[in-house]
C-alpha cells in the first residue's frame, strides 16, 4: 500500500509538472488582437461651395469719348459676334478724317515729285529724305484719323447676351467708360475658393462634378482651368472649372450657388485604412505590425500616416503593405519586431461574443 501511495505521488508530481509548463508556454506569447488591412482609394473626397459664372463676362466701352447717337440693344438682348451694340455721333471724327485725308493727299503728290526728280539726279539726297518721312508721317496721322471714325463703332465680341445697358442715347461719355455689360453664351464656369492646405496638394486631384439642389439628381462633370497662384485677402485660392452637361441637362445659369466634389488620391500611392491603434509612434517615426499567420510572428513595418477617419480608422500609405494582410490593432506598445502571438480575431456576424 505504501509504494502504491509513492507511485501515485510521483505520478501526481509528473503531471503537475508539465501542466505547469505548459501553461507557462502559453503564457509567455502574448494575445494581440488582429484586424485587415483595408484599400481606401475611394474615401477621399473633398467638397466645397461654388458659383456658376458665365465664361466670359465683361464690359465693354468706347476707346473715344463723345455723345451716344443710338443704342441698338436692350437688357437681356442676344446678340452674336459683330454685331453693332452702339454708336457715338461721328460728325467731329468725320471732320477730323476729311481733313487728314486732304493733307494725306497733298503731302503725297508732293513726295512722289520729290522722290522722281531724285532718281534722275535733278534734287538732292536731303531733298529725297524729308519727302520720304514726311509721307510716311502723314500716313500714320491719317490711318488714326480713320481709326478715330471707327472707334465711334461698338460691336459684340462674341455670341452671348446683354447683361446691362449703361447708358441711353444722346448721353455724353468719356473714353473708357463701360456702356454695356455682356456674358457669353458659351459653356459656363464654377468657381470655388480653396484653402492653403488643399492649394498645396493640388496636383492629386484626379476629377470634378458638382451638384444642385434645384436640379435634384442631376450630377455635373467639371474640368479644371486653372488655379490662381495668389491668395485672396481670406488666404485663399480661387480654382476655376468649366461645367460640362450631358443629354438633356438643364444648364445652369451664372449665378447659381452649387457644392463641388473633388476626388483625390495621396501622393499617387495607395491609401490604406487600418485602425488609429494600429498605428505606433515612437522616436518620430510611424510603423504597423503585420501578423504572419503561418508563423504566428509579428513584424514591423514602417508607414506614412496621412490622416483620421472619422470612423476610428486612419489612413496610411506603404509600398510594402498590401490591401489584405493582418494587422496588430491594439497594444502596439508592448509587443516587438519578430515576436510569436496568439491572435484575437475579430467575431463574426454569425458568432457575436465567439461564443461559438
Amino acid at each position: 500500500m505504501r509504494r502504491f501511495n509513492l507511485l501515485l505521488a510521483g505520478i501526481l508530481t509528473v503531471l503537475s509538472a508539465s501542466c505547469g509548463h505548459r501553461t507557462q508556454g502559453t503564457e509567455d506569447r502574448p494575445t494581440v488582437k488582429i484586424d485587415t488591412v483595408l484599400s481606401a482609394d475611394e474615401q477621399t473626397s473633398l467638397q466645397f461651395p461654388g458659383r456658376v459664372k458665365a465664361a466670359q463676362d465683361i464690359s465693354l466701352a468706347f476707346r473715344v469719348s463723345g455723345t451716344i447717337l443710338r443704342m441698338h440693344v436692350n437688357d437681356g438682348s442676344y446678340v452674336r459676334k459683330g454685331q453693332l451694340l452702339a454708336e457715338l455721333d461721328p460728325t467731329d471724327y468725320q471732320i477730323q478724317l476729311d481733313a487728314a485725308e486732304a493733307e494725306y493727299q497733298r503731302v503725297k503728290a508732293e513726295a512722289g515729285r520729290v522722290m522722281a526728280l531724285y532718281k534722275e539726279n535733278v534734287t538732292t539726297p536731303d531733298a529725297n529724305d524729308k519727302a520720304v518721312y514726311g509721307l510716311k508721317q502723314i500716313t500714320a496721322k491719317y490711318n488714326h484719323a480713320k481709326d478715330q471714325l471707327e472707334y465711334t463703332r461698338l460691336y459684340a465680341p462674341f455670341n452671348g447676351y446683354v447683361q446691362k445697358r449703361l447708358f441711353d442715347s444722346h448721353e455724353t461719355l468719356a473714353a473708357g467708360m463701360p456702356v454695356v455689360s455682356m456674358i457669353s453664351e458659351g459653356k459656363p464656369e464654377v468657381e470655388i475658393n480653396l484653402p492653403a492646405a488643399e492649394y498645396i496638394r493640388r496636383e492629386q486631384f484626379t476629377s470634378y462634378h458638382c451638384t444642385f439642389d434645384i436640379y435634384s439628381g442631376q450630377q455635373y462633370s467639371l474640368n479644371l482651368i486653372s488655379v490662381t497662384p495668389k491668395a485672396n485677402a481670406n488666404q485663399l485660392y480661387t480654382m476655376r472649372l468649366q461645367l460640362e452637361r450631358t443629354g438633356g441637362q438643364p444648364l445652369p445659369s451664372p449665378g447659381m450657388n452649387t457644392m463641388v466634389t473633388i476626388e483625390r488620391t495621396e501622393n499617387g500611392q495607395r491609401n490604406l485604412s487600418v485602425p488609429t491603434g494600429a498605428v505606433l509612434h515612437e522616436k518620430g517615426n510611424t510603423s504597423v505590425f503585420l501578423y504572419n499567420s503561418s508563423t504566428q510572428t509579428i513584424h514591423r513595418y514602417s508607414v506614412t500616416m496621412t490622416r483620421l477617419l472619422s470612423d476610428g480608422r486612419c489612413l496610411i500609405t506603404s509600398d510594402e503593405i498590401k490591401p489584405g494582410a493582418l494587422v496588430v490593432a491594439s497594444g502596439v506598445h508592448h509587443v516587438k519586431d519578430g515576436e510569436k502571438v496568439e491572435p484575437l480575431l475579430p467575431a463574426s456576424e454569425t458568432n457575436v461574443g465567439g461564443l461559438l
